[in-house]
């Protein structure tokens, strides 16, 4: 557009933040002019910005770009009223910026198409910027070699990249010189331009100092203070794509997934490639034509597009759950599961028939498990987890099955003892490597150790020969580990035990067993 005489222009906040006017100043389009900004445009922008809010910086930021260029530049209007400010979001913001306007016989320039639609309405002089995406110059992108798995850009600091595969990585410096705040704040300024109006990009999460996007299988996260002591960028992307068949699972395993698995837990410690292998399992159930969903913050699986993956809704988890159960799928893929309420809502969706998998973070297979215990009854959990997948260096390590039985726990001998307790048991070699039952008002998990029938009977003799010196009508029990109990007349009790509890140590340490003495 040629402008002849000095033009006047309001801008709204939505040109400020995509940062339009300078980019029409520089390609030669907009020239001999004077723009209004409006008091309400400043006063929303800096209450964004006062929130840690991207937008809100972006938007200061462009005025402080039009002021550079010599850009004439006049603050028109008051500040917003409370009342205002409360009826923003319908819209009483845009009508006074859209009355500023026409006061000063100026040209309303908005990217909000409700906006510059009202504005004809009205008989506003209005420019409506359409969406013309151009190709955002993203510079980290060079970076971004096979093997990069992440890189770090934090102010004040070299950039960094790790670089090789999960389990084998080294951090290097891909940079001569620090970042500075200038340099950190056109990298994200070039970020969010790049999620602007694409399928491919979108804004997964925004808070006060932190913000979380997702640029095709790029996560990136933006923080500044008092989040972070420092402004930092993250960018992390996966470095392969996997197929099931890459695991290489045992056919035992590949029935147990495809027909009985409805519970499946994929824990590792973070990096080890549990979120590849949830992806992988997603597509592998979508192959058996089966109806497969994803619940996820961020969403970065690696799926095909006949998956769908869904985000919180209404940044509730909850609210995701009850669309999946009008949509009814056959597979939940959940990545992943941090909060107590998200265990109760992998517990919901699973009671109900849906069949889940479950990433979640633990340094050991049982620690995922565990993590259950105490937030749904024992007696449920075996029908929400029935298989424990553990991944490290993104290899599956190792496998458990669960199982809930009656009987009395390893170790005890007394049948009064039985109770329901669930196993956990190596699936491929059926080992039981732990139980979990309750003890009294306490749920417990107890690693079951190889018991050598033969020393415990030794052991019992020999404790038997010591007690029998004082009671020859004792009875011993054992216990588990390397507990027994003595049961001896009520007189022989103290003699037993002795002044200060001497006469158990030296007999405990004698016989190199724990002794626990009641009465007969």
């Amino acid at each position: 557009m040629n402008f002849g005489k000095e033009d006047l222009i309001v801008p709204d906040t939505s040109v400020l933040i995509s940062k339009k006017l300078t980019e029409l100043i520089d390609d030669g389009q907009l020239k001999k002019i004077k723009i209004l900004v409006p008091e309400f445009v400043i006063d929303e922008l800096q209450a964004q910005a006062n929130k840690g809010k991207e937008i809100g910086f972006l938007g200061l930021e462009e005025i402080k770009e039009l002021r550079k260029r010599n850009v004439k530049l006049e603050f028109v209007g008051r500040k917003p009223t409370i009342e205002e400010i409360k009826l923003a979001k319908k819209g009483r913001i845009d009508a006074l910026i859209r009355e500023l306007a026409q006061k000063h016989k100026a040209t309303l320039y908005t990217r909000d198409f409700v906006q510059a639609l009202v504005a004809e309405v009205f008989g506003v002089k209005v420019k409506f910027i359409k969406t013309h995406h151009k190709k955002a110059d993203l510079k980290f992108l060079k970076l971004l070699t096979k093997d990069t798995m992440s890189l770090h850009f934090k102010v004040n600091c070299i950039p960094l990249a790790k670089r090789g595969h999960p389990g084998k990585w080294d951090l290097k410096k891909v940079g001569k010189e620090k970042l500075s705040k200038s340099k950190f704040e056109q990298l994200a300024s070039s970020i969010l331009k790049e999620i602007r109006g694409k399928n491919f990009a979108f804004v997964e999460f925004e808070e006060y100092g932190a913000m979380v996007l997702q640029i095709r299988d790029m996560r990136i996260s933006i923080t500044r203070p008092p989040f972070s002591d420092s402004e930092e960028i993250t960018i992390v992307r996966p470095i392969a794509k996997l197929s099931i068949d890459d695991y290489e699972l045992s056919e035992k395993l590949k029935k147990r997934i495809t027909n009985k698995a409805g519970g499946i837990l994929i824990s590792g410690p973070p990096g080890s490639g549990k979120s590849t292998l949830a992806a992988s399992l997603a597509e592998f159930y979508q192959k058996q034509n089966k109806i497969v969903k994803t619940m996820e913050q961020p969403r970065d699986l690696q799926v095909n597009e006949k998956i769908t993956q869904y985000a919180p809704l209404a940044k509730s988890f909850a609210k995701t759950a009850e669309i999946l159960l009008l949509v009814r799928p056959d597979y939940t893929i959940f990545d992943e599961i941090r909060t107590s309420f998200d265990f109760k809502i992998f517990s919901d969706l699973r009671l109900a028939g849906v069949g889940m998998v479950g990433v979640i973070h633990a340094s050991q297979p049982i620690d995922s498990i565990q993590r259950f215990v105490n937030k749904v009854e024992l007696g449920m959990l075996h029908n929400i987890v029935d298989t424990i997948i553990f991944v490290k260096d993104g290899k599956i390590e190792d496998v458990y099955s669960t199982d809930l039985i009656v009987r009395v726990p390893t170790g005890m001998r007394d049948s009064d003892l039985a109770r329901p307790l669930m196993e956990i048991r190596s699936f491929e070699t059926g080992k039981l490597e732990y139980e979990i039952y309750s003890f009294g008002e306490e749920t417990i998990v107890i690693p079951i150790e190889e018991f050598d029938e033969k020393e415990i009977e030794k052991k019992l003799k020999n404790i038997k020969k010591e007690i029998g010196k004082y009671d020859k009508n004792a009875t011993i029990e054992y216990i588990s580990g390397n507990g027994y109990r003595v049961y001896v007349n009520k007189r022989i009790i103290a003699k037993l035990i002795g002044r200060g509890g001497k006469g158990i140590d030296k007999l405990e340490t004698k016989l190199k067993a724990h002794l626990d003495i009641l009465e007969q």
